[in-house]
């Protein structure tokens, strides 16, 4: 076997590779100590605490050997190559691309060796938007990802980004997939794909067959419900019921296990009391039992240890995670302590043996016996991923709001003022949760515009206003270069920068409370009471806006800002999210017209916080709005313009009825470009319940998308087919079926913006559930 050490007398059939992994896992697991199996499912040790750096290289660490001794194993090392400021592992003293194999392949080969079973290690790492390590190649952040509404362009990157982390020694990645942004004021808004179950779910598939392409197990953060904790809160409670856990928050989860995810990680909040990492109906009853999910359940950072204010202490915390169907802890106290909570009869030695054998199957079922060095030959990738970053960045770029004749701008602009807090900073476009870049790297949006216009074209600077605050002590500079250009670039919005002078909690999350000075306003543990853009922003927008000069705002951000009404302030509203390093080129290719803008919001814009909830999938009650201000969104989910104009023909069914045993049939609706330039038209489909089914229905709910590229003058036909999983519901028992009632399918541009067809759903005979549930919900 390759890069394996002979064994002494009869080989075991743990290590015959023609043997099946359930036989080669049993037998391992025979043979192994109590001790053994506990750090099997141990992810304790911080993997930058495992290597030092010396003058000829990296060496591993005394503290390494130690923790493999304990043991006599590792079950998983977290993030060996992590960099970043929590970490305080940057490029003097890191590990960069050139080192990565030979590091991961020196602490592999120290527990394969030095062990007496000889069980190599699950090497785990970050790869929230690219992988978080010196020299990763940064994607735009999840929220971006959504934007595009192309799972297949995600897919690709997913492959790329899984192959670099494969490269260098990796073996699973961390990924955040599941969480919804329900509440834009939650600093994780950025990490989600958006506020909807249905492209979640679509982007979450694709996440899992790019990397499985590229032979990486994905671990799925977070399971389940993060994304709903009340008031946008971080790690807080949720309030969420059985019905509102099924219909919205699992889709991605189980979309995610079907397509063959390694793992789930079990979520920071709890349910009625209990947290996920101790729910024994969530994690056993639901994930495994129902939904025959074979692969492994990870604790998120340090969350077991949150249970001993449960338990009063650390070995009944372990015990009660474990036992509840958590395999593998992260960074806690108590799952080394799960050989106490065994002779003390507080958990049963079979059900450690269980969780180890789940380990033990993944590290089996990736190869790791056979092969635990890194690759020779990593998997080759049709695409540059920089390449793919790029696409999705230009992809993800929004126009939320356009008078028809600014963009894209022609040769008659000779001067563009460039102003704004985010204008030229690749720091505070590519995200929470990155690594250090290299100087110079990436392009701003000042860099990005100056690319792009046409030679000749004069192009000024100014920042104008801070992040966050009132200050407006740079405005007369910025309104001095507004006066005397054709047009204002005005880049606002956020950042999730972090920086040396950061505090952090002992899982990572930033701490940035009341009072305490940050240039974070995005992030996992920045959370803000009110979303809107801060008082200095504002201002510089308004004193900009007075010039009489054409403003263009582009919004870099990590959540969705809530809006004033700009439609007298400013000709045209773009939103790249978080866009990556190389975003400020795809900002500057779209104002100049290289490209043309093609992203939908995969999340609606709110008014203010005062009117938030605000996404669209809301109770159908007819709620008519507040007194003071509507109830509905200031941009809808779905929407986005384009430089052209598109008209929509009515959705036309193939059957006008069918029943709950045949729900089969085909909509197709007819898109027309009726302007100049050339569009990309994502065409949505929603399904609207007028009458029948187990509860209250919802406004619509999205059930399909396709994507068009129209010629001026053009017409295309956007086809879905509609089968059992389009038309389901959850029943009453929490299962899904096909229950008969009155629907609508619309189609349209938007949420918002739909026409619709009539179907009729009968009774011919009881449907069979696509996918069954508890009938209880998550205690």
């Amino acid at each position: 076997m390759t890069g394996r050490p002979a064994r002494s007398g009869t080989a075991a059939r743990y290590l015959d590779p023609s043997a099946p992994v359930a036989d080669r896992v049993r037998d391992l697991l025979g043979r192994m100590t109590l001790a053994e199996k506990v750090g099997q499912v141990n992810q304790r040790m911080y993997g930058w605490d495992a290597w030092e750096r010396t003058p000829d290289g990296h060496r591993l660490s005394d503290a390494f050997r130690a923790e493999v001794a304990a043991y006599d194993g590792m079950g998983a090392l977290y993030g060996l190559q992590r960099a970043d400021a929590w970490s305080g592992v940057g490029f003097a003293d890191g590990i960069t691309a050139a080192d990565g194999a030979r590091v991961a392949d020196a602490v592999q080969r120290h527990v394969v060796e030095k062990t007496r079973l000889g069980i190599p290690v699950l090497l785990v790492e970050e790869v929230p938007h690219g992988h978080q390590a010196l020299d990763g190649t940064v994607l735009p952040v999840n929220l971006a990802v959504g934007a595009t509404w192309d799972p297949g362009l995600y897919e690709a990157a997913a492959a790329g980004a899984a192959a670099e982390l494969r490269a260098r020694g990796g073996h699973v990645a961390l990924v955040s997939a599941l969480d919804l942004v329900r509440d834009p004021r939650w600093g994780r808004a950025e990490e989600c794909f958006g506020e909807d179950p249905y492209l979640a779910a679509r982007f979450t598939e694709a996440l899992v067959r790019g990397m499985r392409s590229s032979g990486v197990g994905v671990v799925l953060k977070h399971f389940a419900g993060q994304g709903a904790t009340v008031g946008g809160r971080n790690s807080a409670a949720t309030e969420l019921g059985a019905r509102e856990l099924h219909e919205i928050h699992l889709t991605a989860a189980r979309a995610g296990v079907r397509a063959g995810a390694a793992g789930v990680m079990a979520a920071y909040n709890e349910f009625d009391g209990l947290p996920c990492v101790a729910n024994r109906d969530l994690l056993t009853g639901l994930l495994r039992e129902t939904w025959g999910f074979d692969g492994i359940v990870v604790a998120d950072g340090c969350a077991v240890d949150r249970l001993v204010r449960l338990t009063g202490d650390p070995v009944a915390a372990g015990a009660l995670a474990l036992d509840a169907g958590c395999d593998l802890g992260l960074w806690d106290a108590c799952f080394p302590r799960l050989g106490e909570a065994v002779a003390g009869g507080l958990l049963a030695e079979a059900a450690l043996d269980t969780a180890v054998a789940r380990v033990l199957t993944l590290k089996f079922r990736l190869g790791l016996f056979e092969q635990p060095y890194t690759p020779a030959s990593p998997p080759e990738q049709p695409l540059p991923l920089r390449e793919l970053s790029e696409r999705i960045a230009r992809a993800s770029l929004t126009l939320l709001e356009h008078d028809g004749r600014t963009l894209p701008l022609d040769t008659a602009v000779r001067r563009v003022a460039v102003i704004g807090p985010n204008a030229d900073s690749v720091a505070q476009q590519i995200g929470d949760y990155t690594a250090p870049q290299r100087p110079g790297g990436g392009t701003t949006v000042l860099e990005g515009v100056r690319a792009a216009a046409p030679a000749g074209t004069g192009v000024t600077y100014a920042r104008g206003a801070e992040l966050t605050g009132d200050d407006v002590g740079g405005v007369p500079d910025a309104v001095a270069l507004a006066r005397a250009a054709d047009v204002a670039v005005l880049v606002l919005g956020g950042s999730s920068a972090r920086s040396d002078d950061t505090s952090f909690e002992a899982n990572g999350a930033a701490v940035v409370g009341a009072g305490r000075p940050s240039g974070m306003t995005c992030g996992e543990g920045v959370d803000l009471a009110d979303p809107a853009l801060p008082a200095g922003q504002s201002a510089l927008l308004a004193a900009v806006a007075a010039t009489g000069t054409p403003v263009v705002v582009v919004l870099v951000q990590g959540r969705p800002h809530a809006l004033p009404d700009l439609s007298g302030t400013a000709a045209a509203v773009l939103t790249c999210w978080y866009p990556g390093p190389w975003g400020g080129r795809a900002v500057g290719d779209v104002l100049f017209g290289a490209a043309s803008p093609e992203g939908r919001l995969p999340v609606s814009v709110p008014r203010s916080a005062a009117q938030l909830p605000v996404f669209y999938n809301v109770k159908d009650h007819g709620y008519r709005g507040y007194v003071d201000q509507p109830a509905v969104a200031r941009h809808p989910f779905g929407h986005g313009l384009s430089y052209g104009t598109v008209a929509y023909g009515e959705p036309r069914l193939s059957r006008s009825a069918v029943t709950v045993a045949d729900p089969t049939l085909t909509c197709r609706v007819t898109v027309r470009n009726t302007g100049r330039h050339r569009v990309r038209e994502t065409v949505q489909l929603y399904v609207r319940r007028l009458s029948g089914g187990s509860s209250w229905p919802r406004v619509r709910e999205l059930r399909g998308f396709v994507r068009l590229d129209l010629a001026p003058g053009a017409e295309g036909e956007a086809v879905f087919g509609i089968d059992a999983e389009v038309l389901g519901s959850v029943t009453r028992e929490l299962a899904v079926a096909v229950e008969p009632g009155e629907l609508r399918l619309e189609t349209g541009p938007s949420s918002a913006r739909t026409r619709g067809a009539a179907l009729v759903v009968g009774t011919a005979r009881s449907a069979e559930p696509v996918v069954k549930s508890p009938r209880s919900g998550c205690r």
